[in-house]
């Protein structure tokens, strides 16, 4: 296990696990981005755990890899979702939030298959 691995997996969480709390304390600047790609407030908590979950997931992973290559996995799925939202909604303004979100998944996901 490399230090760079484990520096870019923490990070990752601590980014993706503060966002998810500022989510399920239903944040306004979370909502306000929200609202603006057109999802709809009710999803707020669903996607707050899935934060959760996911830099959890990478934590745990960094003692059963298995499992944070699934966390990383969900994460850029997650935030691959979360681009695609604001380039529909034309969200350019936004954009640069979740693609840093999806950089930092993704570099997890590639350290932790290798």
């Amino acid at each position: 296990m490399s230090i760079g691995y484990l520096v870019v997996v923490v990070a990752t969480a601590a980014a993706t696990g503060a966002i998810g709390a500022a989510a399920a304390a239903r944040a306004g600047f979370v909502r306000g981005f929200l609202t603006a790609v057109g999802v709809p407030d009710s999803w707020l908590p669903w996607l707050a755990a899935a934060k959760l979950a996911g830099a959890a997931g990478l934590l745990v992973g960094i003692a059963i890899r298995p499992l944070g290559v699934a966390a990383a996995t969900g994460l850029v799925l997650y935030f691959v979702g979360a681009v695609a939202a604001h380039l529909r909604a034309h969200g350019y303004a936004t954009l640069a939030f979740p693609a840093t979100y999806l950089a930092l998944a993704v570099a997890s996901l590639v350290l932790s298959l290798g």
